[in-house]
Parts: structure tokens; C-alpha cells; sequence
């Protein structure tokens, strides 16, 4: 029985796709299957994933498709996944040995939906470890998670049930993918260790901003009508309100005010104030900003129609 199917996207990643691999198949948890999508690569990662298919067959399964995107090559590897869990693993990332045997028995222990581990920022000259604050319910999921798909497993029937897919052609896709598959998740679990190496590129798109950064509204829309199209709005409507506030004024502001085209900058500035008001024109008032507490908070109570502006002059030139 395989219990954990790894999805692994990989588009021009020759360079680091070998260490990637070599940390998934090394793997303590023996029942795992390895899903390798080529996103229509036209480096040598073929060829670096071939070293791996012909030593390891019982544990590689390899598909190939026209190049389209980090989400496009999850959603195409997920029909081949037959594990329990299902997990990700970016190509140019690396994880630890006993990872996933950790994540599944705890999965099992204690019946879980989902498991989320810590991680390591990994920059050229330093690491930083990155210390999840454990929620206990859906409602302080969508406060406190780390939205993104590499450190978790989740329940592959759940995933199949409710037919969540990434968004194709959209970054912050993970936004999109957690925010929907979070109300169908009973049970959520805690590995507090380290797992996975986060490598950063100065040239990956995590790292490169501009004009695609107002995806993010987009993302946060699909989020928005998946959750009044199937009549949950109004139970998380204080949860999406806060988040969406925190989101729009905060991680994604500091990535608009980096674009370098002045005249998109101050458009996509003035819509986020735009945005924000016309879908939640009550968040000032809502429960969470009024009693969490922390640095972003203080902030984000500070924000109004005029210091928003004074904010973006400030950001733009320290950033």
C-alpha cells in the first residue's frame, strides 16, 4: 500500500532537480511514490530525472506535458497518486530523510486530515528556521497557517472528494488551493521540526516582482466565491475579512511596492486600498484586529485612507 504520493513539477530545474530527488528517494518511509511532472522542460532535467527512473522504477513515476506552470503540473500529477496522503515538493528544494515518515505516522496517530511541519529558509550565505504557531480549528487555520503545499500532507480522498485544484496560470496558488480545501479538513496535526530545505534564488518567482503580482486579487476572488458558492461565507466571514485585510496590506503590498514600473506600482497601490474597502468596507471593525496582538497587528490598526498612502511612500523607498 503506498502511503504518502509525492507530486514533484519540475520546468528547467537540471541544476538542482538531482539533490531534490536523491532526498525523496532516500526516504525512511519505504511505501511512497514519487510523481515527476516535466513541465515541458527544455534544459536537461529529462535527463537528470532518467538517472533516477532507471535506478529507482518501483518508486518513480514519470509524466512529461506542455509546459504550463507550477499549478498545471500539480493538477496533472494528481490523477496518479494513489497514496493515502498526498504531498509536494518544489524541484529546486530538499527535504530530510525521516520527513515523511514522521508526517504519516503522526497522520495515523492521531487520525489527521492534514500534517504541517516546520521548514528552513535556505539563502546562500544562512539558514533560518521557520517556526509554525499551531492552530487548533479551522478558524485559527485560516489566521496563523503557513499557506503553502510543501510542508503538509493531506488526505488524498479529501483532495479527490471536493475536486480542489491550483489555479492554472496564477501565482500565489497556494492561497487559493488551502484557503478552499481548509473547510473540509476535521483534523489537523503537528510535526515541530524542520523538514524541508526552502531554497532561495534571487532569480525565482518568489523573488521577482511585477505587474503579475495583482494575481493576487484574482486568487483571493476564487477564494471569496468558492466560499458563498457553497454557503460558508457568512461562518468565516470574520476569518476571510482579517486575512484578506493582513494579506492585501501586508505581504502583498511589500511585493507591489518593488515593482519597478512607477505607473503600475501606483495602480496596483490604489487598487489594493480599492479592493479592500469594497469587498470588507467594515474591516477596521473586525474582532481580530481589535484583540490579536503582535507587530502586524499594531500596524495594521494603524492604516487608514491617509497613512495607507504614507505607508506606500515609506515602503517603496526602504524596500
Amino acid at each position: 500500500m503506498i502511503k504518502v504520493s509525492i507530486i514533484v513539477p519540475a520546468y528547467n530545474v537540471d541544476k538542482y532537480i538531482e539533490k531534490c530527488l536523491n532526498t525523496l528517494v532516500q526516504q525512511t518511509l519505504k511505501e511512497i511514490e514519487i510523481i515527476v511532472v516535466n513541465d515541458g522542460s527544455t534544459d536537461n532535467t529529462k535527463q537528470e530525472i532518467q538517472k533516477f527512473i532507471e535506478k529507482y522504477p518501483e518508486k518513480i513515476i514519470y509524466v512529461e506535458k506542455e509546459n504550463g506552470g507550477l499549478s498545471d503540473a500539480r493538477n496533472y500529477g494528481m490523477p496518479y497518486a494513489k497514496g493515502e496522503y498526498i504531498g509536494c515538493v518544489d524541484s529546486d528544494d530538499y527535504i530530510e530523510e525521516n520527513m515523511y515518515e514522521e508526517m504519516y505516522q503522526k497522520a495515523k496517530e492521531e487520525n489527521s486530515d492534514m500534517v504541517e511541519c516546520d521548514f528552513i529558509w535556505e539563502y546562500p550565505d544562512r539558514q533560518k528556521i521557520d517556526t509554525g504557531k499551531i492552530y487548533t480549528n479551522k478558524k485559527e487555520a485560516m489566521l496563523y497557517a503557513r499557506v503553502v503545499a510543501w510542508n503538509k500532507i493531506i488526505r488524498r480522498e479529501i483532495i479527490e472528494k471536493q475536486q480542489i485544484k491550483y489555479p492554472k496560470g496564477l501565482r500565489y496558488e497556494d492561497a487559493e488551493f488551502f484557503y478552499k480545501i481548509l473547510p473540509s479538513l476535521e483534523k489537523i496535526s503537528f510535526i515541530k521540526k524542520p523538514f524541508i530545505h526552502y531554497i532561495q534564488r534571487e532569480n525565482s518567482i518568489a523573488n521577482t516582482q511585477n505587474e503579475r503580482v495583482k494575481e493576487i486579487f484574482d486568487i483571493w476572488d476564487n477564494v471569496i466565491e468558492y466560499y458563498k458558492k457553497n454557503k460558508i461565507y457568512d461562518e468565516y466571514k470574520e476569518e476571510l475579512e482579517y486575512t484578506y485585510a493582513r494579506y492585501l496590506l501586508c505581504s502583498s503590498l511589500l511585493r507591489i511596492v518593488k515593482v519597478d514600473n512607477k505607473e503600475k506600482r501606483k495602480e496596483l497601490e490604489k487598487r489594493t486600498w480599492e479592493e479592500l474597502n469594497s469587498k470588507f468596507p467594515n474591516w477596521k471593525k473586525n474582532k481580530y484586529l481589535k484583540t490579536e496582538k503582535g507587530n502586524k497587528n499594531l500596524y495594521l490598526k494603524t492604516v487608514n485612507k491617509t497613512t495607507f498612502k504614507i505607508y506606500c511612500k515609506i515602503f517603496e523607498k526602504f524596500l
